[in-house]
């Protein structure tokens, strides 16, 4: 993985082993994906593949550009599909190329799982029909238009479907499936791999816990 200014660009030329599949789209939340690349990426036997509607590059809605290796025709099954979330979902929802690929490359996979709104465009697809999900704080009242049980945890296993809150849970949720997919000693070497050992300098990580100056401030947000 190379860091070109403001792009990151992955090259995975030489696909092997059993395949991880990361949708990309326009107005992603960058950690929604490159977080769990960066946990993913260490399992041994597994290569990832970053898949968008064409080869290019998609920005996150500050700028920062993750590439595509390949386009969504080029992908006809994986092991592990991943979908983030941001802003860019609100048209993901609506778009039946994207919903059926989905639906298409489910059926092929062990695990298929999603990071904050991510979760929306799998309920759209049809996937989570009756079961329990999660998804970021701010988008619960959508994700409930489904037919879905919503939990707020940080991240929520039925099937073979995870769904993880907000943006870093995504972190959290692709440490507990790689301890699914290669077991609790390579997860936790992972884990202390990437130092991931959170402590934040403030304890207002979840709506429970923030001062409502706080939590109006996102909301009022576009």
């Amino acid at each position: 993985m190379s860091d070109r200014g403001d792009t990151i660009i992955i090259n995975m030329e030489k696909i092997t082993g059993k395949r991880i599949v990361i949708l990309l789209f326009d107005r992603l939340t960058a950690l929604d994906a490159v977080g769990p690349y960066e946990v993913l990426s260490r399992l041994p036997g597994y290569s990832i593949i970053l898949a968008g509607k064409e080869r290019r590059g998609y920005k996150d809605p500050y700028g920062l550009e993750i590439t595509a290796t390949h386009s969504l025709d080029e992908i006809r099954s994986a092991d592990i599909l991943l979908v983030p979330g941001g802003y860019g979902i609100d048209s993901l929802i609506t778009d039946d190329e994207i919903l059926q690929w989905i639906r298409a490359m489910d059926q092929s996979t062990l695990f298929t799982v999603s990071v904050c709104s991510g979760s929306i465009v799998l309920a759209a697809a049809g996937l989570l029909d009756g079961r329990r999900c999660t998804t970021h704080w701010r988008r619960i009242g959508k994700l409930k238009e489904f037919n879905v049980t919503v939990e707020e945890k940080r991240y929520v296993h039925d099937g073979k479907y995870i769904t993880s809150a907000g943006v870093s849970a995504g972190i959290d949720m692709a440490l507990y499936l790689a301890s699914l997919v290669a077991g609790e000693t390579t997860a936790m070497t992972i884990q202390l791999s990437i130092e991931y050992d959170p402590q934040p300098p403030f304890d207002c990580g979840n709506p429970s816990k923030a001062p409502i100056e706080i939590i109006n401030r996102i909301i009022q947000k576009k």
